[in-house]
């Protein structure tokens, strides 16, 4: 090979080396991104066996890809499609459950001025007929105090990616997790009391019958083809 075809290959094989090397410092710059889904048709099937399909919709607002660390609470909205009945969100009663942690977490409803103490109770929430409630909550384990505010606000996200990581004992689902082998599970058990309109919620009388939905999400890591234009369009 003559001196000038030298001269070519190790061009080429830098210019290689280099695409190369932006090429991968792009795919680690997409790579960490989750989706959350939530899983209305096992609501709406929950809804259907309590005759209350025609009556109240859940639905949760969600972005279409999340960073790890992004969801550190859930925009929830409940319709009341009813004439004549009253639902109320019984927020104290209500909880976050992760799967994989088997922690069972009190929910708390965000307000623009957290400012009290969580441990305190949480009025319940009336939607009335015809109207749509539309709130952010979150596990009570993830707010945080600012001191020099008195605030609270969300902190941590509701699934910890990092900590499964860390976890020794998690170190397997976690690697199934980033490989696109398993999902990460949790579920908001949304409590609700419906009562008619007339009744209302009078403290210690005519105390509306409970409720419970459990609505699902599942979490699954994103490939980092998902940035694909016409994969971001599925």
């Amino acid at each position: 090979m003559t001196r000038s075809g030298d001269q070519n290959l190790v061009v080429l094989t830098l210019f290689i080396i280099g695409v190369s090397y932006v090429f991968n410092r792009m795919i680690e710059s997409i790579d960490d991104r989750i989706k959350f889904q939530f899983q209305k048709a096992i609501v709406d099937e929950q809804l259907k066996e309590q005759n209350l399909q025609e009556q109240i919709g859940i639905s949760f607002k969600l972005a279409d890809y999340n960073a790890f660390d992004d969801v550190k609470e859930l925009s929830l909205s409940i319709e009341n499609k009813s004439e004549n009945i009253a639902v109320y969100i019984d927020w104290d009663n209500s909880s976050l459950v992760i799967e994989h942690t088997k922690q069972s977490l009190r929910v708390i409803r965000k307000s623009p001025d957290l400012t009290r103490d969580l441990a305190v109770p949480q009025s319940p929430s009336l939607v009335a007929p015809k109207k749509t409630l539309s709130e952010t909550v979150s596990a009570e384990n993830v707010f945080e105090r600012d001191k020099e505010t008195g605030t609270y606000s969300a902190k941590k996200p509701i699934i910890d990616i990092a900590a499964l990581q860390k976890n020794k004992g998690q170190r397997k689902l976690y690697n199934d997790f980033i490989n696109g082998r398993d999902e990460l599970k949790f579920s908001l058990q949304l409590v609700l009391r419906i009562s008619e309109v007339r009744v209302g919620l009078a403290p210690g009388v005519n105390v509306p019958p409970m409720c419970i939905l459990n609505c699902p999400f599942t979490v699954r890591k994103l490939p980092w083809t998902y940035a694909l234009p016409w994969n971001k369009k599925k």
